[in-house]
This record gives structure tokens, C-alpha cells and sequence, in this order.
């Protein structure tokens, strides 16, 4: 039977459920409306559609590592509230979620949201997703994941206030034990409270500094005082002002948080960890994920929506 765009359009009204959804739906009935509006709800998109347009800005940040401790994952997953976000189920579904990206090949959330879902296979992650908005009631979203492996060492995880934020560190190292380790979370501790953008300052794009470089030599030319320096002074400035920014962007650069002479870096640190064990310790690169950041989040007015509800 030839399914036409009428018919799309009609169950799309009587379910919620999007458009390639809904088509997909008739394909698999043969045109049938009734039999496509419960294939909709067995796969729970129905339900699922109706919540879509909901801002799903709270949930976790959740990691998993392998039995090794030599590939590990991170994944955030989103609801609308810290109170679903705190519930067991919306939880172990995470952990399912974990498990899937842990051992995924898929390259983005796009390929992985198409693959089958490990725990039934006659899903795939996206439509197991959407029966389990069915079953908790609220939009949820898997946002993103991303992996670490580390043959030769190990990668270490953070979990910081119940799963806002969540910190992977790969840990290139010969030995490993239990300094080591503990050097390892201290390190994921400082990437989850200071928030640098790369590990070391030779990651920073040359055209990065370039810029900030012509920024700050603006600023100083716009300064009656400051103008007037020798152009050796003016350039020291400006170098003085990057060397100032690396210490803040750069988690080897940073001052480590935990230093006793508030002086120490961060590479320092790992150095003193590796003299003292006898290792050859490199922090090769980091994850982290806070939850919700960059998403718009709802404004939650009870009184209002209550008045609003009142016809007030």
C-alpha cells in the first residue's frame, strides 16, 4: 500500500510523533493507522515527540572504565529536572547508556543514536531512549559521550557533586600503583574545579595567540600611558599577559590547587609524583563534561505558570 503524505500528516496529529517516525510506522503496518499508532507507542515515540519540545537542560555527567582501567567513557545525559536526574531509574538507564558507549565504534551521537541498543537489539539507542521518556515521563536526551583508551598506562575518572561534572585523564605511565593513582584523581580533581582548555600550552592554536596577541597590542595602543613605552617594553607586556593566560587555560601550567606554597604547577606536581615513584609519567590529555553547559535552561516560575493556569 502507498503510504501518502496525508496519511503521514494524520498520524502525526493523532500521536505527536515526528514525520520520518510516523512514515516509518505505516511502512511497517501497511498503511494501517491503528496498528501504526501502536507501533508508536510500543517504541514509545508517541509519548516521546509530545515531550520533545521540553528544554532538557539538567541530568548527569556519568564515566564508566573497563576492567583494566585502560579504556574509559564519559556521557552526559540531560532531563528537564534535578529531580528525575537524582531518580534510580533515570540513573541505571545512564549506566546502561555507559556501557553501550563504552564499546561503541560509532564516530558522533548521530551513529550512535542509530545503533542497536545492546540490551535489545531489535531497537536501536534512540528508540530505547524514547521508550524510557515513555516509562519517567520527562524529555530526556543522550547529548554526547566521548572515549579514552590508554595502552600504556591507564585513565583515570572524577565524579564531581553526584554527576555535574565528570573528568576522564589519560595517564601514560610505567608503573602503576596506588601514589600514582592518587596523583591521577588529584589531577582530575584540578580539571573538574579550574576548567582548562587544553592540557598543555602546545596544544593552543598559533592563530589563537596570534589574535590575543593583536587584542592586548589594541589595548595597550589605546592607552595614552602605556603607548608611549619602547616597543621591547610593549612587546615584553603583551608576552608577559600570554604567558599569564597559558597558566589558566593550560592544566599543566596552572598553579596546582592543592600546593602547599600556593606556587606549584600542575606538571610540576606530576613531576615530584614521578621522581618519587622511580615512573615516566606523562598526563597525555583530559575529558571533561559539565552538565548542562551551553543549553538554555527553563526558567522555573511556579507562581506565574499557577496563575496562568487560574486564567489570572
Amino acid at each position: 500500500m502507498a503510504i501518502t503524505a496525508a496519511d503521514v500528516k494524520k498520524l502525526r496529529e493523532m500521536t505527536g510523533a515526528g514525520m520520518m517516525d510516523c512514515k516509518k510506522a505505516l511502512t511497517a503496518t501497511n498503511g494501517d493507522m491503528d496498528a501504526a499508532v501502536d507501533f508508536l507507542r510500543e517504541k514509545g515515540l508517541a509519548t516521546a515527540q509530545k515531550k520533545a519540545s521540553r528544554i532538557a537542560a539538567e541530568g548527569i555527567v556519568m564515566t564508566v572504565l573497563s576492567a583494566d582501567e585502560k579504556k574509559a567513557v564519559a556521557v552526559e545525559v540531560n532531563a528537564e529536572t534535578d529531580f528525575v536526574a537524582k531518580n534510580e531509574k533515570f540513573q541505571a538507564y545512564v549506566k546502561e547508556v555507559c556501557d553501550q558507549a563504552l564499546n561503541t565504534t560509532a564516530a558522533d551521537i548521530n551513529a550512535f543514536l542509530e545503533e542497536a541498543w545492546a540490551l535489545d537489539t531489535t531497537k536501536t539507542v534512540k528508540e530505547a531512549l524514547a521508550a524510557q521518556i515513555a516509562v519517567i515521563g520527562e524529555n530526556m536526551n543522550i547529548r554526547r559521550f566521548q572515549q579514552v583508551e590508554e595502552a600504556n598506562g591507564f585513565v583515570a575518572s572524577y565524579i564531581h557533586a553526584g554527576g555535574k561534572i565528570g573528568v576522564l585523564i589519560d595517564v601514560e605511565t610505567d608503573i602503576v600503583n596506588g601514589e600514582i593513582k592518587e596523583m591521577a584523581n588529584n589531577v582530575a580533581m584540578q580539571v573538574a574545579a579550574m576548567k582548562p582548555q587544553y592540557t598543555s600550552n602546545s596544544e593552543v592554536d598559533a592563530d589563537y595567540i596570534a589574535r590575543e596577541k593583536e587584542i592586548l597590542l589594541a589595548q595597550i595602543m589605546n592607552d595614552p600611558k602605556e603607548s608611549q613605552k619602547p616597543e621591547k617594553v610593549i612587546q615584553g607586556m603583551i608576552n608577559g599577559r600570554i604567558n599569564k593566560e597559558m597558566k589558566e587555560i593550560c592544566l599543566l601550567d596552572q598553579v596546582y590547587v592543592k600546593a602547599e606554597d600556593g606556587k606549584q604547577s600542575v606538571a610540576k606536581y606530576v613531576e615530584s609524583v614521578a621522581k618519587a615513584t622511580g615512573a615516566k609519567i606523562t598526563i597525555k590529555g583530559f575529558v571533561r563534561f559539565e552538565t548542562g553547559e551551553g543549553l538554555e535552561k527553563k526558567n522555573e516560575d511556579f507562581a506565574a505558570e499557577v496563575a496562568a493556569q487560574m486564567g489570572k
